[in-house]
Parts: C-alpha cells; structure tokens; sequence
C-alpha cells in the first residue's frame, strides 16, 4: 500500500529504525533513506535493511515527500533550518520526539505540511541494532497540530500509522506535553531517582520487583535529559504531585497510622487496576 515515493529518516535509532523497516516492509514508500552522524549507524541500517539508501549528509533527503525527524529533543531544535535547503514545499514533515509544544512551533512556523507524532512504543535500548519490525501494532500514537496544517497531511500521516498498527488520536501540542509529563516523564524520573537512593552495597538483595520498578532507568540520559528540560513546566507539577503524595506516606508510616497508610495503599491499587 504506498502513500509516499520517497521517506527520509533522519535519526535511525530505535525508533527511526524501526519505523523505517516497518515503513518498508509495509511497502508505504518507493524508497526509505536514512541520515546519520555515525557511518557505523548506516551500515547497520543498510545490512539490516531497514534503509535503500544512507548518508551523512542531509543532502539525501532532497526529493523526498515525507521527512521523519527521529532525532533527540534537543537536537531537533536547530535543525530546522537546514532541513528545509533540502525539503520540497509539499513535503510532509513529522516528528517522534516525546514532547511537543516547543518543537510544534518550530517546525509548524517552518514547514507548512507539519504533523507532529508521538508512538506511544519502544523500550528503553536504543540503536539500530534495537530495531525491529511490528513494534507500533497495537501501540497508542498521538498526533499533536500546529495553528496551521495540511489536510492531507494529516490523512496521510494518520494512514501511515494506522497501517503500521498503532491507534491513533489527535491532541493540542500543550495538553500533550501536560499529559505525558505525568504519564511518561514522571515514572522516568522516578525510576533515574529511584536507583540513585538505593545503596550499592544492598543491590545484591533486589529481586524482580527492583528489576520491574527502575527498567526504564537503563534509558539513554541524553534522550531523557532533552525530554525533561523541554517540558519543565509540566515535569515540575508533575513531580510536585509525587512528592505531595510521598509524603503522605511517610507522615503515615511515621505517625504508625495503620488505618491511613492502608487507604493510601488500597487507593493506589485500583487506580493501578485501571492500567490495561
């Protein structure tokens, strides 16, 4: 079913990888090319064939109707600019970075065909060699819109996720950002904070528990450090309300308030229970 003669990738990690072998094995484009910094990255991406095409230079790119900025937060922003010496004025142009209301108006004030994207998949290993095909089935993507977009863009870019599995909702870049500040940002920073408060000496006595609570911990500290200093706003409240929670807790365990302890916890189970 193709959509779209030529996909440009810049960033072919995990996410970018898989999207361009999904994207190929899905047959949604004529050509998937891909950019990198690492030469090492391309030929991965190559061998595995996730990608017809890959370069160091954003250069390759020309030609393409659909660009995919897969790239850390932080670097998204700045590269804009030199996108657009290469981007067609018809390009599409998404994004699948973890925020959105800065990168919004970035990209949305540049490149009139501008459709944020947001897969709700992936895990905490990163690289091409993490890449693999079908991890979108069944995942929640979340398409964010600038004042000003494209139609068609839209229908074309919520088909391509559609196709690759994912259910797919629309959401202001700002009730975005407020959202996944708490359900995505925060267990983050809980779990990077969380190891951070066990000694090294009593790691030897953790059991699955440990290893379930902090798996997120072992994310790349490059990508999250972009992630939550582009959305301070939301990850300050949100923190607020684990701390204010967290407290509560300990003023129970502290006062030997059994009755008051177990509400907290009974509360926190069912709200548990609501995760699918």
């Amino acid at each position: 079913m193709q959509i779209f003669k030529k996909v440009a990738v810049i960033g072919i990690g995990l996410i970018g990888g898989s999207l361009a072998l999904d994207i190929k094995k899905k047959k949604l484009s004529q050509e998937v090319v891909g950019v990198s910094r690492h030469k090492e990255t391309i030929s991965l991406a190559l061998k595995i064939k996730a990608i017809d095409k890959g370069s160091l230079s954003l250069n390759i790119i020309r030609g393409a109707d659909l660009i995919i900025i897969a790239t850390p937060v932080d670097t998204i922003i700045g590269l804009e600019k030199e996108i657009l010496r290469y981007a067609g004025r018809d390009c599409i142009v998404t994004d699948v970075a973890s925020t959105k209301e800065v990168i919004s108006k970035s990209l949305g004030g540049i490149f009139p065909n501008y459709i944020g994207s947001h897969p709700l998949a992936g895990s905490e290993k990163r690289g091409i060699m993490s890449a693999s095909c079908g991890i979108f089935k069944g995942s929640l993507c979340i398409l964010t819109l600038g004042k000003k977009f494209s139609l068609e863009s839209l229908k074309k870019i919520r088909k391509m996720w559609r196709v690759l599995g994912a259910k797919v909702i629309i959401l202001d870049p700002k009730e975005h950002d407020k959202a996944l500040g708490f359900a995505s940002h925060l267990p983050h920073i809980i779990a990077f904070s969380l190891m951070k408060s066990i000694p090294l000496n009593t790691l030897r006595f953790s059991a699955r528990g440990l290893k379930d609570t902090t798996r997120i911990a072992a994310s790349d500290p490059s990508l999250w450090k972009g992630i939550f200093l582009s959305n301070r706003r939301n990850i300050l409240k949100a923190i607020d309300s684990f701390q204010g929670n967290l407290n509560k807790i300990k003023s129970a365990i502290k006062t030997n308030d059994a009755k008051a302890l177990e509400k907290i916890l009974l509360k926190s189970q069912k709200i548990r229970e609501l995760l699918k």
